[in-house]
């Protein structure tokens, strides 16, 4: 079998594919055409981030049965097309964790006290001493966006340092809050009570341009913010005005919204120190994503064994078609129920009801923690380690069985606890692979969950859908379908409407400002 590396790995990489017996070609820099013209002949794919597996190249990869990403970050893989194809999408998300990790802490140090300006300063012969006066991290407060793996490491690092820890990770429970020794808080505290302010996100809709003027306007006055996580997160022009006005004392950037940044003109600035996306470059890190990169491509290609997939569980082979439509409708209902609930989530169900109760439970079981984490934390979830980070995040998971399906031959009950509400999603299969959501809450339903969808909490009024339709219309979206589930007549309503494109924050508002409309939010799955 052949395996192409197209980026740059450690040679460690290579070497472990070669002694397995695998045929490995290094071709890095390779065009889009380039790669495409040769991918037909290769099995395996071993790529970082310059390689950009799009749709097209996907469909000219012919033989291809794994794409493997030294490093965690999946943005540049067109996984709905690999997925499609049956080709397993792998990454390995905790070889660059500690690295990243003390790359923020470094920036926050440097940002602190200067450093760089000063060594720029005494380089060209200058003695600036009053000029680079810094402050002291002990006992400031470290806002940390995003509690999972980097984050929390760099939340034990600022305790450690003496500096008062506060998070937000609509994820965490707050027992594991308590466990890792930070305080949990709303978004908006963390905003207005930060001296520091460091990203740990994924890069998702929902943290897309997350500091923007808006949340800037919240923070205090003077607060330094780091972004080692992903470009996009930060919007770089609002961060520009507002260190130039003051309201920011400075920024460390490791990531922009493009790479290289062909605008300058926020790196330039004074108070502002930055790197060329560093994060996971050192020896030691790049060693291990290549070995661990290298270990699964050669479990899956010689032995059929899966590890760190994102689009596919460790199951035997011989059972996925069979379990995949339950693994796809678990997946979605778990996706789903984690964007329309709100809070840490303390308790995962899943019940298993009619034929389903007949399947093998686990493999479906992890796919819907993996749909539930995903949203938010996206690139670092898969199929293997969807119930650790589940664990760690004090999740108590739980499956049940039941012969009652109610009018269906086989369901799904994803019942999801968090801040003491429970939010109660069912899913089916029709004619077996099709699935289906027919219930949220204690609304009756029959959704086709797919693409983008406006789920709409409503008083049952007339004229409700039509406002939406008009509204919709006018601002040329189209509705793809309209479903409705009502309580009883005249009492509360749903209304989840699939749409052709995205949905504005404006647009969104402008819906929620309707007569007899209690809430409105996107879903995209």
């Amino acid at each position: 079998m052949k395996v192409l590396v197209s980026d740059n790995i450690s040679p460690k990489g290579v070497e472990l594919l070669e002694k397995a017996g695998l045929k490995v070609d290094v071709k890095t820099g390779l065009s889009p055409d380039e790669l495409k013209a040769i991918i037909g002949q290769y099995h395996g794919l071993v790529i970082r981030s310059a390689t950009k597996v799009t749709a097209d190249i996907i469909e000219a990869a012919e033989k291809l049965k794994v794409i493997g990403r030294a490093g965690s970050g999946l943005d540049n893989v067109d996984r709905a097309a690999a997925t499609k194809k049956g080709i397993v999408v792998m990454n390995t998300p905790g070889g660059n964790t500690i690295t990243t990790a003390e790359h923020a802490i470094a920036m926050m140090f440097a940002l602190a006290r200067n450093i760089p300006q000063a060594t720029v300063s005494m380089k060209e012969g200058k003695w600036e001493k009053k000029k680079f006066m810094g402050i002291e991290l002990y006992n400031k407060t470290l806002g940390v966006l995003g509690l999972g793996n980097i984050g929390s490491q760099v939340a034990r690092r600022a305790q450690g340092l003496q500096m008062n820890v506060i998070c937000y990770d609509p994820f965490l429970s707050d027992d594991r809050a308590a466990e890792l020794g930070v305080e949990k808080v709303t978004l908006d505290e963390l905003f207005s009570r930060s001296d520091f302010i460091t990203i740990h996100t994924p890069l998702t809709p929902e943290t897309k341009g997350l500091i923007n003027a808006k949340t800037i306007e919240k923070m205090k006055d003077g607060v330094r913010i780091i972004n080692c996580a992903r470009g996009g997160i930060v919007n770089e022009k609002d961060l520009h005005d507002a260190i130039v006005s003051g309201k920011v004392g400075g920024a460390a950037l490791d990531v922009y919204e493009k790479e290289p940044p062909e605008d300058l003109s926020l790196i330039k600035l004074d108070k502002v120190i930055c790197t060329p996306h560093l994060g996971a470059s050192t020896a030691e890190a790049q060693e291990n994503v290549a070995v661990a990169v290298a270990e699964q491509i050669i479990d899956y290609l010689l032995s059929g064994v899966i590890r760190n997939a994102v689009n596919f569980p460790s199951i035997p082979s011989d059972q996925l078609p069979f379990l995949l439509p339950y693994i796809k409708l678990a997946e979605i209902l778990g996706s789903f129920g984690a964007q329309i609930y709100e809070g840490g989530v303390s308790e995962v169900t899943l019940e298993f009801r009619g034929r389903a109760r007949e399947i093998d439970t686990k493999p479906v079981t992890i796919a819907a923690l993996k749909g539930l984490l995903s949203p938010i934390l996206l690139e670092t979830v898969n199929f293997v380690n969807a119930p650790i980070i589940a664990k760690e995040r004090g999740i108590e998971v739980k499956e049940t069985t039941s012969e009652d399906a109610l009018d269906f031959h086989n369901m799904l009950v994803l019942r999801v606890r968090a801040n003491g509400r429970e939010t109660t999603i069912c899913g089916t299969l029709y004619g077996k692979t099709e699935p289906r959501i027919v219930r949220v809450d204690n609304f009756p339903v029959e959704i086709v969950p797919e693409g983008t969808m406006l789920f709409i909490y409503n008083n049952d009024r007339p004229g409700v859908i039509g406002n939406i339709g008009s509204l919709l219309g006018k601002n040329n979206i189209n509705i793809a379908r309209m479903h409705f589930g009502r309580e009883s007549a005249g009492g509360m309503a749903i209304s989840v409407v699939n749409v052709d494109s995205d949905v504005s924050d404006e647009l969104v508002n402008e819906l929620a400002g309707l007569p007899n409309i209690i809430s409105v939010k996107v879903i995209k799955l």
